[in-house]
């Protein structure tokens, strides 16, 4: 899906494609967003911004999503763009698809944002006990889109990850993006149950993370805080340890 395979996972209201640029050196993908791309999720949005939280709500999103994605596309360092999309029904899945396409970019459908109002409207990390639903948003992203991920999180009551990955499989999707929790095991879990490109995420900070992550069967792995600091000493251990471990030969 990318090489190299550390990619830069979406930050509210922080990830655009100045962010994705900044840390191209380093990563093989850059997750901008997430978006609001439907009324319901936008209202949402707008109440997150009223007590304080970062959002993206910018008045056109399509036009904001094609802009971000060309940006990150004119990189001098080649890294490929993502776009994390937040969304209570599937139509406007079809239509970021299709700028995806224009972009060679990966369309990654949100189920992980838990914040109350978010998950009011029925989206965010709700979908993962409505795999129905999230099966028919991936189904559309695949028409069009030149690969699909799913933005997962570790930890919900009643949700078995290793069902969600084989459901979404099963519906065209390319990879599986899993923000582990403290859970990092469920990786094996999800590893095991399809053939998924899988990312791993939580804490990811250095060898020894990484290492197990991909012990677990993680394909990639991606962060999120340390990439606003794309100099630091962080992002610079994580980039030279999965240059490093995905080179070492298979025992």
């Amino acid at each position: 899906m990318f090489e190299p395979r550390l990619a830069l996972a979406s930050l509210s209201g922080e990830a655009d494609a100045a962010w994705a640029r900044a840390a191209a050196d380093h990563a093989g993908a850059a997750f901008l967003g997430g978006i609001a791309v439907d009324e319901p999720s936008r209202e949402a949005a707008r109440k997150l911004v009223a007590r304080d939280r970062e959002e993206f709500l910018p008045a056109d999103p399509f036009e904001f999503i094609d802009d971000q994605l060309a940006a990150v596309a004119d990189s001098p360092a080649a890294i490929r763009p993502g776009i994390n999309v937040r969304t209570t029904t599937v139509e406007p899945v079809c239509e970021v698809a299709a700028i995806c396409a224009d972009h060679d970019a990966i369309l990654e459908l949100n189920a992980h944002c838990r914040q109350a109002e978010l998950c009011a409207v029925g989206c965010g990390e709700t979908l993962l006990a409505d795999t129905e639903r999230l099966a028919e948003y991936v189904a559309a992203a695949a028409e069009a889109a030149p690969a699909v991920s799913v933005k997962v999180r570790a930890e919900v009551d009643d949700v078995d990850l290793a069902s969600v990955a084989k459901r979404i499989a099963a519906a065209g999707a390319d990879g599986i993006h899993v923000d582990a929790m403290d859970s990092e095991s469920v990786i094996a879990d999800v590893a095991a149950a399809t053939d998924l490109f899988v990312i791993a995420n939580n804490e990811v900070r250095g060898r020894e993370s990484i290492r197990e992550y991909m012990e677990f069967g993680a394909d990639a792995v991606s962060v999120g805080r340390p990439s606003r600091r794309p100099n630091g000493p962080v992002m610079a251990a994580v980039s030279d340890a999965v240059a490093e471990l995905t080179t070492e030969p298979t025992p």
